[in-house]
């Protein structure tokens, strides 16, 4: 390989950036509410990249990603440095005001878009771009973090987003092809190579995860012209162009006719496909992602070991990576002091990948000798998983086996409108909530005085009766026509179920960000999953004893379970998926049981997991709406079966929602302004929407006017009788005058329609 820039061997594509005890999460959030100026979040920003930059220098990394810190979303960050912001926020004179306000509103600019990152729980900005959108440079931030890393010492290389997957994944507002503006962006990235250079960079990692889609001919011919131009930029550091979440396929090729130095490969995604063609890439420093940056299983150093060398003996110049970025998973096992001891073994949240790294390059390069006790560990760990008891339930499996067609099928939607509005009686454009009302300091301090042993479980139990008592009257006294109980009892849609169902392990603080300032506790599914006991019945009949008005019951679906949690990998997705959908279908036959006449079942990410080749798509939807399915059709004709959906990219699934056949679907639609009913239409969709008229992800309280507007464009794609009306998504977020409000105008709005 003939390349002056010096070869690194052991590096991870991005680093998280919400502080391992959520330090940014908190400045920024005091930043939001005055309790901290500016100075204040950027000295809180810059201890953690301080601390994490020289921990990974330390920990063994001889290249250190830099510029993946972000105060929301890095794609934001590039329109930033693209100067790609929209109009409407260009008034804000102060530009870290101007920056929030693009993430996530104020009283007068809405923001922009946000949806899935490609298959993960985590959430962007989506750029909004139009044929005459003016580009222009504006290195500030990636120059100073670069300045920054280097003056500690630590051998950073920037990270920044590369233009192909900038304009794949941007909103073209004007129906213009935004590939056709790479020669407007090309001589921007080309000034930033320069700049970056002249800081002192030795590699640059351009992040292209768009490659890993299935891409036209035209999209690889931009391919092949980006990166031959921009390796021809006289003054510049090596560019690593790093892809991740599957195989790179046909653009790996494509890649290597051009003048880059380094090509980052995702072979944990993207299994071993990428292997065969990388290993006649000798003059390319092949970045090798074998440690999964996605999950927090321990490597398998003898598969990994077995991919790396492979492309070593052949000649190819290697390193050791995560397969993408750390962003993904919690930073530390350190504080999991409370997980079985033999769960945690299996075990590798970020730290310990950096470990692994660092051993595993080390293996590579002075022999497995060299590494024998850390090796022998990973071995022992990675055999005993594989032969716990705990995997296996064969009553669960069997039951399995057992189900017939009938098991997923229900009486045709038309006739079960007919009965079920016999039953619930509701008015034209029925209102209603998704499901969480804003958690109290009320709610927090019980549950952290619980957790810490000073309140039993049934003062603890009390207060959140209190809770729900309150919210049931504030819905009442608003005017709501079917309520919810506002969830208080719970921490998460996910962890709450998970702590209920065996198989399942919780972290303590295990966070990972989802959007922003919003950071969640993935669960842990290890084993077969059963449902012990009821989980929901107690605290959902209690609220509609509360009422005459229906009171939902609230259930996450399988597939969101699946999607926001660390899954086992040791059998296919579907076969975890159809043992969750067993555990919540049981629930909505007790709950039915009860007396609840209404149960939501949410699926939010049906499209997170969606497989980013089409090749791979069919089958995925078929088990994800299976398995839906099965966990709602054990009911009667007259419950009626809701479910929600948001911050997706519904298009591609949109014969998938039509297909889970739930009575309700409420849906992402304030910040798509209702784009995704004209969708539904054209695939036939027959039954209940409630596309949501209200953005809960920005402070902004809509009034009434604004929300009418809304109604009235959905009534003109959807007919009121199959209308509700809805907030986007649930009220956790929000600050309660927020939520009073806005739910008084969406009322409002309602009852002026019918």
């Amino acid at each position: 390989m003939s390349n002056p820039h010096t070869i690194f061997s052991a590096t991870v594509l991005g680093l998280p950036r919400i502080g391992p005890n959520r330090e940014l999460k908190r400045a920024t959030e005091s930043y939001w509410a005055g309790r901290l100026d500016a100075k204040g979040l950027h000295a809180v920003a810059a201890g953690l990249r301080t601390t994490q930059l020289t921990a990974a220098r330390d920990a063994g990394l001889d290249s250190v990603p830099v510029g993946t810190f972000s105060y929301y979303d890095q794609m934001l960050d590039t329109a930033v440095l693209l100067g790609a912001l929209p109009e409407r926020v260009s008034g804000i004179a102060d530009e870290l005001d101007r920056y929030f306000a693009a993430a996530r509103g104020n009283a007068e600019v809405t923001p922009l878009e946000m949806t899935k990152w490609f298959d993960t729980n985590y959430h962007y900005l989506v750029p909004e771009l139009a044929a005459d959108t003016v580009f222009s440079l504006h290195p500030e931030k990636p120059l100073a973090e670069l300045r920054e890393a280097l003056a500690q010492g630590v051998p950073a290389r920037p990270v920044v987003i590369g233009p192909i997957t900038f304009l794949k994944l941007a909103k073209s507002v004007d129906g213009s092809d935004l590939l056709e503006r790479l020669p407007d962006l090309l001589p921007l990235y080309e000034q930033l190579l320069g700049l970056l250079a002249e800081a002192g960079a030795q590699w640059v990692q351009i992040d292209e995860p768009s490659l890993v889609t299935d891409l036209t001919e035209a999209e690889l011919a931009a391919v092949r012209s980006t990166y031959r131009q921009l390796s021809q930029v006289p003054a510049r550091p090596a560019i690593l162009v790093a892809a991740y979440f599957g195989r790179l396929g046909v653009a790996l090729p494509v890649l290597a006719e051009t003048g880059i130095e380094g090509i980052a490969v995702d072979l944990v995604a993207g299994g071993d496909s990428d292997v065969a063609v990388a290993q006649s890439i000798t003059d390319k420093l092949i970045v090798a992602g074998v440690v999964d940056g996605h999950n927090i299983w321990r490597v398998d150093p003898d598969h990994a070991l077995s991919q790396l060398t492979g492309l070593r003996d052949a000649g190819v110049p290697v390193a050791v990576s995560s397969s993408c970025s750390l962003l993904h998973v919690p930073y530390s096992l350190a504080p999991e002091t409370e997980l079985d001891e033999r769960l945690r073994n299996w075990l590798a949240f970020g730290e310990e990948k950096i470990a692994e790294i660092r051993v595993l390059a080390t293996a590579l390069a002075a022999g497995e000798e060299a590494v024998a006790e850390a090796l022998e560990i990973a071995r022992t760990a990675v055999a005993a998983r594989l032969a716990d008891p705990r995997l296996r339930v064969e009553s669960v499996r069997a039951r399995l086996a057992g189900l017939d067609a009938d098991a997923v099928r229900r009486t045709p939607a038309d006739e079960r409108r007919v009965l079920q509005q016999q039953r619930l009686n509701l008015p034209l454009l029925p209102t209603t909530t998704i499901g969480s009302y804003p958690q109290t300091s009320r709610i927090r301090v019980a549950r952290a005085q619980l957790r810490r042993g000073e309140i039993d479980q049934a003062e603890y139990d009390t207060r959140m009766r209190a809770e729900i008592a309150e919210v049931i009257a504030l819905q009442e006294e608003i005017g709501l026509d079917v309520l919810v109980h506002g969830e208080p009892e719970r921490n998460d849609m996910v962890q709450y179920f998970a702590e209920q169902l065996d198989g399942f392990a919780a972290t303590i603080n295990g966070w990972v960000q989802s959007y922003g300032t919003r950071c969640v506790r993935p669960p842990i599914v290890y084993g077969d999953v059963v449902r012990p006991r009821v989980m929901t019945v107690e605290w959902i009949t209690y609220a509609q004893s509360l009422t005459s008005r229906p009171v939902k019951g609230m259930l996450t679906g399988p597939v969101t379970i699946l999607a926001w949690s660390f899954i086992r990998d040791d059998q296919p997705p579907a076969d975890t998926a159809r043992q969750i959908a067993l555990a919540i279908r049981d629930e909505t036959v007790d709950l039915e049981a009860a007396g609840i006449g209404i149960i939501q079942v949410d699926e939010p990410a049906l499209r997170e997991l969606l497989p980013l080749r089409k090749a791979d798509q069919a089958a995925y939807l078929d088990w994800a709406v299976e398995a839906f399915r099965l966990a709602t059709s054990g009911v009667a004709d007259t419950t009626q079966i809701h479910t929600h959906l948001c911050y997706s990219e519904f298009g591609e699934v949109i014969g998938a929602i039509a297909g889970l056949d739930a009575d309700v679907t409420s849906i992402e639609a304030a910040r798509s302004h209702m784009e995704v009913l004209d969708d539904l239409n054209a695939a036939g969709f027959g039954l209940g929407v409630g596309p949501g008229v209200y953005d809960i992800h920005s402070p902004r309280v809509p009034g009434t006017e604004e929300i009418e507007k809304s109604l009235e464009l959905a009534l003109k794609a959807v007919p009121a009788e199959r209308l509700w009306v809805n907030p986007d998504c649930g009220l956790k977020t929000r600050r309660t005058d927020e939520v009073i409000a806005s739910l008084r105008n969406l009322v409002a709005a309602a009852q002026a329609l019918r």
